[in-house]
């Protein structure tokens, strides 16, 4: 059984929203991100998306481009990423999932970075430019099939009755929606459309839904308890990283991990 399906059935058996928080990896530093997500991990984060840096990142915001960028200027590489991913699996016993962009895993090599991946403890995919369409000739989602790892779809409110029946047929483990067109970043409110979309989701897939982009609150975590099963924080984590001290960066965010708790 994949990790994510273990965690899956711990979130529903505790009857809870599940948690998924994300870090660019080297960003502050490669021995602070580790720091960080062993700190969420024992804050209770389910999931943990190890983002490898990428120079242009297109489905996020300013806050996650400026961190892939500060990372890259760290000298951050991809075999960097990987050896992140195993020390981390060896510490926590949350999953760990590689969120990257396809120009990375192309250059890498399909197969390889697939392989790889799964060699350093990483439960899951998140490639959100990975064409389905194009599987014919990449092979993504066979050689991940071959190595068990789940490729996560991304879907946002823009995405047609078409392409959501199209990407439940490959779904596993669970299924990231965008509460909204666009990038990532923090708001405000969230989209007040959010619940009918998710409805509209739910009527196509059978599996866990996700919800990410701009959620940054207690208040955002308790709308979603009703529609959901997972709450995704990634840009407010980074934002926390932004304005502490280095040595008052885990300090705040357990802080801000408790900030979260809905009850």
């Amino acid at each position: 059984m994949n990790s994510i399906d273990q965690k899956l059935s711990e979130i529903k058996k505790n009857k809870k929203l599940g948690i998924m928080t994300h870090v660019v990896v080297g960003y502050p530093t490669l021995e602070k991100t580790v720091q960080i997500v062993k700190t969420m991990a024992e804050c209770g984060a389910d999931f943990v998306e190890l983002q490898i840096p990428f120079s242009d990142p297109l489905a996020d915001g300013p806050t996650i481009m400026k961190a892939c960028e500060k990372s890259l200027n760290n000298g951050t590489k991809v075999r960097d990423c990987f050896k992140i991913a195993k020390d981390l699996s060896s510490q926590v016993s949350i999953s760990l999932l590689f969120m990257a962009y396809y120009n990375t895993v192309f250059k890498y090599g399909i197969k390889q970075f697939i392989k790889d991946s799964k060699a350093a403890g990483i439960s899951g995919l998140i490639v959100p430019d990975m064409s389905i369409d194009e599987e014919g000739n990449e092979k993504f989602y066979a050689y991940s099939k071959t190595f068990n790892l789940y490729n996560i779809q991304v879907i946002s409110p823009a995405s047609t009755e078409q392409r959501l029946r199209k990407n439940a047929k490959i779904a596993k483990g669970f299924v990231y929606c965008t509460a909204r067109q666009g990038i990532t970043g923090v708001k405000e409110e969230l989209n007040p459309e959010l619940s009918s979309y998710l409805k509209k989701v739910r009527s196509h897939f059978s599996i866990p839904l996700a919800v990410g982009f701009g959620i940054s609150k207690k208040e955002h975590v308790k709308a979603l308890k009703k529609h959901a099963d997972i709450a995704v924080i990634g840009s407010a984590i980074i934002n926390i990283i932004n304005f502490s001290k280095p040595s008052e960066i885990s300090k705040n965010v357990v802080q801000f991990m408790k900030n979260l708790d809905s009850k």
